[in-house]
Formats: C-alpha cells, structure tokens, sequence
C-alpha cells in the first residue's frame, strides 16, 4: 500500500469518527453557518434548475440538500462512509424528490466516476482539497467530468489566517499562530494523523491548468472567526453581526481575498 493510500484511508476513518458531531461541532454553529452562507451565496450565482453538479468530499450533505432545493442534480461524494450515510438519511427527510446521488469515494477515486463531461460544476467546500496529496491529479479528472464554460467553487483553507493568528498569538501560543505558513502540516483527529497542505493561490491555478482558470477569489471567514472560536462567538453576538458586515464589505478586495479562514476559488472550465 502505498503513502497516498494510507493517507486516503487515514482521512476516512478520521472523518468517520467526527461524522455523527460534525453538524453540532460546525454545520449548526453560528461561525458554520456564517461561513456556509458566503458559499451558497456563490452556489446560487453558479447553479440553478437544470444543472447537474459535482460535490467532493460532501459531508453530511448540507450543499448538497442545498443545491437539490434549487433544483440542482448532484452526484455528491465523500471517502468517510459514515458521513455518506448521514447525508443520505438528511437527504431522505429533508427533500422530497431531492435528484442527489451519494457516492461513497475519495477525491483520489474520481476516475471511477462515469460522468465524463456531464457536470455543469463542481464544489469542494470546507478544506477537502487540503487533504489531496496530488492536487494536478484531481484537476485533470476533474476536467474529464466538467463541461467547458462549467463552474469549480473549490473553499479551501488559507495559508495565512489572520484571526488564527491573532487569537493564538493573545494566548501565548505562537507555534499554532504560524501552524500554517509553512504550507503543510499534520492534523491529529481523534489521534489519527492526516497530512493537510495550504496551497497558494498561484500553486493552484498552475495545478488546474490547462483544465480550469481562475475568474473570481474571496475570503470565508476573514473577520468572522475559526470554528474553535465559537465558544466566544456565542458570548458577543452584537460583535459577531458587526464583523459579519465587515467580512461582506472587504471579502472580495484582492489584498485581503487569502487572508481568511477559508478562500473561496471560483474557476471556469476551459475549452482544452
């Protein structure tokens, strides 16, 4: 077995762990759905009654009900089987006639998919693509399963946070205020080591090229906080909803677009 595979396996089983929290801990807080929102809002421009899209590693399926109620078919995917099986008991509650297909599979497994150019777009939301060992690799299947003009909205986690790094600087831990900075790092969840890598903006437009160019970037979570910060959140409110209209103010300016918790990538399929 191979690096990339152990990897794979470690990150499902991880998620596998954290699945029956993972709404309480991020999808129902206040931050989550703060930082949720700035995502939907892009989905709603990108996709609409029709469309047929593609979700990477969805979780417990919130974009994908999302987008179902929009009219949107989606073939939503993920490697943890437990997170699989809660998005489809969501799915079987939430939406009547909901056109979503669940697909127990890593984003390394995507050249399983026999979709080759039927997908208006495709989403990753929520740092998926951290996780990818070989991020050109993923572009290229991609590529295969996207129709040229369609849409790729990739939310992936910052090399720089700026409340990350203020927040642990004031609690005296400097090694967790730069944790990111240097591009890769290992996370431990539930004591299960899983590589995460903090791809640049320019490392990942070349990783997506030809297949794919960059046409918009913006910040989720660029004054609102992290998610560990949540505890704090729910004491100050008034400060939360005053730092909210400053993220929708600033998100999109160029100088600060990198600098929050989460980047929001939108690319477009190209003609190659």
């Amino acid at each position: 077995m191979s690096s990339a595979d152990i990897s794979v396996g470690n990150a499902a089983r991880a998620f596998d762990l954290v699945a029956e929290q993972y709404d309480d801990l991020f999808t129902n807080s206040v931050i989550g759905r703060l930082q949720r929102q700035v995502v939907w809002e892009a989905l709603s421009k990108a996709f609409g009654p029709g469309h047929c899209a593609l979700e990477l590693n969805c979780g417990t399926g919130e974009d994908a009900l999302f987008l179902a109620k929009r009219g949107v078919s989606v073939v939503a995917c993920d490697a943890s089987s437990r997170m699989i099986s809660i998005a489809k008991e969501k799915a079987a509650r939430g939406v009547a006639g909901a056109r979503i297909r669940f697909e127990v599979l890593s984003n390394e497994e995507l050249l399983s998919l026999p979709f080759a150019g039927q997908f208006d777009g495709v989403l990753s939301n929520f740092s998926g693509l951290n996780c990818v060992g070989d991020l050109p690799q993923v572009a290229t299947h991609l590529g295969r399963l996207v129709k040229p003009g369609g849409r790729a909205l990739l939310c992936l986690s910052t090399r720089i946070c700026l409340w990350e790094v203020f927040w642990y600087l004031c609690h005296g831990n400097s090694r967790k205020a730069f944790r990111r900075i240097s591009g890769r790092t290992v996370a431990h969840i539930h004591g299960i080591p899983v590589p995460v890598a903090y791809p640049s903006k320019d490392s990942l437009c070349k990783a997506f090229t030809p297949w794919f160019v960059l046409r918009k970037v913006q910040a989720v979570g660029l004054f609102i906080p992290p998610s560990y910060v949540e505890e704090w959140t729910a004491r100050h409110k008034r400060m939360v909803a005053a730092l909210e209209r400053l993220d929708r103010f600033f998100r999109s300016f160029p100088a600060f677009a990198l600098l929050g918790d989460h980047v929001l990538f939108e690319l477009e399929r190209t003609a190659q």
